[in-house]
C-alpha cells in the first residue's frame, strides 16, 4: 500500500528478485492520478517480466480476496497512527497479515557520509532545513549532492535516475510544481539534485560526484539511507502530532538532532509541549531552537489590498495546515482582505477542496499533472483580487500564466541561540 515512493521503494530493496514471495499488486493514495499504471517489468525485476499492476486502495479488500493475498505491507507516511490502524483492520478483516517494514530492511548503506535532514510531519520547514544544511557543508568546502525523497509521478521507466543540475533538467524531466518546489531552491544554490525510482542506482550515482551525501526527506518518512547524522524537525505548531503521526513518531525516536522550528510564531504551550515529548522519548538527541523568518520582495502589492493566497499543496492537504507563509505575510503587511478561493475553485482543485474540509481561505498549489496545473491557473485567474500571494518554494509564473499582479514570499531557517546546525556539522565532520 503506497503513493508512489516509499512502496516503491520497499520492493525494490527487500521483495525484488526474492524468491519467498510473489507481489501480486501495489494499492496507490493520497497523490491524484498515480494509480491504474503498472510498475514496469524493466525495474520489477527477473520475477515479474509482466509488470505489477496498481490499483486504487479503494479496492484493497476486493483485491486480497480476489488474488488469494496473505501479506498486506503498509508502506506511505504522513498518516496518524489510528489511521494505520484502521488500515491494518480493514486488511486483517479481509483475512490478510498487515505489516510494517523498518530501517533494517530497507535502508542502503552508503560510501559516502550521509546527513538526513527529516520531520515529524509535513510542512515544519524541513526544506528550509536541508538548505541550511546544504549551505553549511558547502561553505566547509564539500562538494554536497542531494537525494530527494521520490515523487515519481510520470512515466516510471523514465524516472528511475533523475538528476537536476538546470531548469532546463526540470524542463526535460516534466516536473511538476511539487517536484519544482522540491528541486529549484537546491539548484538555484548550485546544488546537484537526485531522485527517481530506484534508490540503489540513485545513491551509487550520486557518490561519484559527492564529499557528502543530503537526504532530503519528504513527508514524515524516515530516510532511504543508513544515517551518519540524523537533523528531524518538530513543529510547535501542531503540539503533540509527532507522537501521533506514522512514521514522523519513529523520527522522532531517532533522530540525532531535533530542531524544534517557529518558534517566533509558535505559541509558548505548543513549544512546550514539543519539549515534553523530546524529553520523554529521545532525551539524548541534541535540541535546537529555530525561527522561520518570512520575506516579501514587494510588500506595497499586499498592502490595502484584497488578496488570494497560494501556499504549498501537501502541506495544505495531508499536512493538515490551515495556513503557511503566504498567509502570514499577506496578515503582516497590511492586506485588505483575503479572499475565499473556494467559489473559483474548478476541477480537481474544487474536489481538493471537497477532500479536505478543513481548507478555506488559502489555495493550495496542486499540480500533479498537466491537467491539474491549468485547472490551477485557471482557479487563479478567475478570482476576483488586486494581488495573489506565492508562498510556495518555486515561483509559481515559472509554470503557470497568471494575469494578474503578485508577489513571492520566502523563508528561510533562522537558529535561535546555541547550538548552531553549523557547529553540529563542523562537529560531525
Amino acid at each position: 500500500m503506497g503513493a508512489a515512493g516509499r512502496d516503491f521503494h520497499v520492493f525494490n530493496t527487500f521483495f525484488r528478485n526474492n524468491d519467498y514471495y510473489e507481489v501480486v499488486a501495489f494499492t496507490a493514495t493520497q497523490i491524484p492520478n498515480i494509480e491504474g499504471r503498472k510498475y514496469p517489468a524493466d525495474l520489477a525485476g527477473r520475477l515479474y517480466s509482466e509488470g505489477i499492476p496498481i490499483y486504487p486502495e479503494e479496492q484493497l479488500e476486493s483485491l486480497i480476496k480476489e488474488l488469494d493475498v496473505d501479506e498486506v505491507v503498509f508502506a506511505y507516511s504522513d498518516v496518524s497512527h489510528e489511521e494505520v490502524m484502521h488500515k491494518a483492520s480493514r486488511v486483517l478483516s479481509a483475512g490478510a497479515d498487515f505489516k510494517l517494514l523498518g530501517p533494517k530492511s530497507t535502508m542502503i548503506k552508503s560510501k559516502k557520509p550521509v546527513v538526513s535532514v527529516c520531520a515529524v510531519r509535513t510542512g515544519v520547514g524541513k526544506s528550509q532545513t536541508t538548505r541550511k544544511v546544504c549551505k553549511v557543508l558547502k561553505e566547509m568546502g564539500k562538494k554536497v549532492v542531494a537525494i530527494r525523497h521520490p515523487m515519481p509521478y510520470g512515466d516510471l521507466s523514465k524516472q528511475v535516475c533523475q538528476r537536476f543540475a538546470s531548469y532546463g533538467d526540470l524542463d526535460y524531466h516534466k516536473c511538476t510544481i511539487e517536484e519544482r518546489e522540491e528541486y529549484e531552491p537546491h539548484i538555484d544554490m548550485g546544488i546537484v539534485v537526485y531522485a527517481g525510482v530506484d534508490y540503489e542506482v540513485i545513491l551509487r550515482e550520486a557518490e561519484k560526484e559527492a564529499d557528502i551525501i543530503v537526504w532530503d526527506g519528504g513527508n514524515n518518512d524516515f530516510p532511504f539511507y543508513k544515517s551518519d547524522l540524523h537533523i528531524v524537525l518538530v513543529d510547535p505548531h501542531r503540539p503533540g502530532h509527532e507522537l501521533k503521526y506514522h512514521p514522523g513518531e519513529t523520527n522522532l525516536r531517532m533522530a540525532d538532532v531535533l530542531v524544534i522550528n517557529k518558534i517566533d510564531t509558535a505559541p509558548p504551550e505548543g513549544i512546550d509541549a514539543v519539549r515534553k515529548s523530546i524529553e520523554a522519548v529521545n532525551p539524548k538527541a541534541i535540541v535546537v531552537e529555530a525561527a522561520s523568518p518570512i520575506f516579501v520582495e514587494d510588500p506595497e502589492k499586499i498592502k490595502g489590498k484584497r488578496v488570494l493566497v497560494i501556499e504549498d499543496g501537501p502541506t495544505l492537504t495531508h499536512g493538515e495546515m490551515t495556513y503557511g507563509a503566504g498567509y502570514v505575510a499577506a496578515k503582516k503587511y497590511g492586506a485588505l482582505e483575503i479572499i475565499d478561493p473556494r467559489r473559483y475553485a474548478v476541477g480537481s482543485i474544487k474536489t481538493t477542496y471537497e477532500k479536505y474540509k478543513h481548507l478555506s481561505l488559502i489555495l493550495p498549489a496542486m499540480g500533479y499533472g498537466e491537467e491539474q496545473m491549468r485547472e490551477l491557473e485557471k482557479t487563479i485567474n478567475q478570482a476576483e483580487c488586486d494581488t495573489v500571494v506565492i508562498g510556495t518554494p518555486i515561483d509559481l509564473t515559472r509554470v503557470i500564466n497568471i494575469n494578474k499582479p503578485s508577489v513571492r514570499v520566502r523563508y528561510k531557517l533562522q537558529e535561535i541561540g546555541e547550538p548552531t546546525l553549523e557547529e553540529i556539522l563542523r562537529r560531525f565532520e
